[in-house]
């Protein structure tokens, strides 16, 4: 893992028990842009810490993403105004239920605003997976790799990642797109992702092996169309 802020004793458990193998790229990847919504981003309401930073280094994967006509998706943690939508994750972080459908608080943040063609799904558990219907569109599309940006990492990234992961998809994590309203959790979370269920990379590193798909990337598209 790029960064590796951790000493070497903690990561010399884990390679001793046999974790930390890389998962590494597929032949086709979709970016999936978690949660980055206006109430995410609000440092008065659910945001903080670098979530602002990481919508800020997603903006530039994303038009990545976009220029190589990769499947694009967002969610947006949202409930019912009447509460009808409610569950036990509410019961443990109450606040959440302040999210209602067709408040600016749940639009996604204006600097991704999602794009003709490019879904968003609606969610009311922290992974993307969780009660939708994404692994079914990502395996339409012959999604085998999973890039997950957005926030929080130690929430609704991490339940992203592992269902990626149990769902048969490569979790790929670019560490400067993912954010936190704490440090701690941040990067506690990206080691455990990094370690046991997919490969926390540097951007650039991100960048790069997207550079390297672009021309099968290409021809994909065009067999597709």
């Amino acid at each position: 893992m790029a960064d590796n802020p951790h000493d070497a004793e903690d990561i010399a458990v884990y390679e001793k028990q046999g974790f930390g193998n890389r998962v590494g790229f597929g032949k086709k990847p979709a970016l999936l842009v978690i949660d980055f919504i206006n109430g995410f981003a609000d440092p008065d309401a659910f945001g903080g810490g670098n979530i602002q930073d990481a919508i800020e280094n997603t903006s530039e994967l994303l038009a990545v993403a976009r220029h190589m006509d990769l499947p694009i998706v967002f969610t947006s943690h949202v409930y019912a105004e009447d509460g009808s939508e409610d569950g036990v994750f509410n019961v443990k972080s109450p606040g959440l239920a302040k999210l209602k459908r067709g408040t600016k608080e749940v639009e996604v943040v204006e600097e991704l605003a999602p794009r003709s063609g490019e879904r968003v799904i609606e969610k009311h558990y922290p992974s993307g997976f969780s009660n939708t219907d994404l692994t079914a569109w990502l395996a339409k599309r012959g999604v085998d790799t999973a890039i997950v940006t957005g926030c929080t990492t130690s929430g609704c990234v991490r339940a992203t990642v592992v269902d990626a992961m149990s769902n048969g998809f490569r979790p790929i994590v670019p560490r400067e797109c993912s954010g936190d309203r704490a440090t701690g959790p941040h990067e506690a979370n990206l080691f455990d992702i990094d370690q046991k269920y997919g490969d926390v990379m540097s951007l650039k590193e991100v960048l790069d092996e997207l550079d390297k798909l672009a021309p099968q990337q290409a021809t994909i598209v065009q067999t597709e169309d």
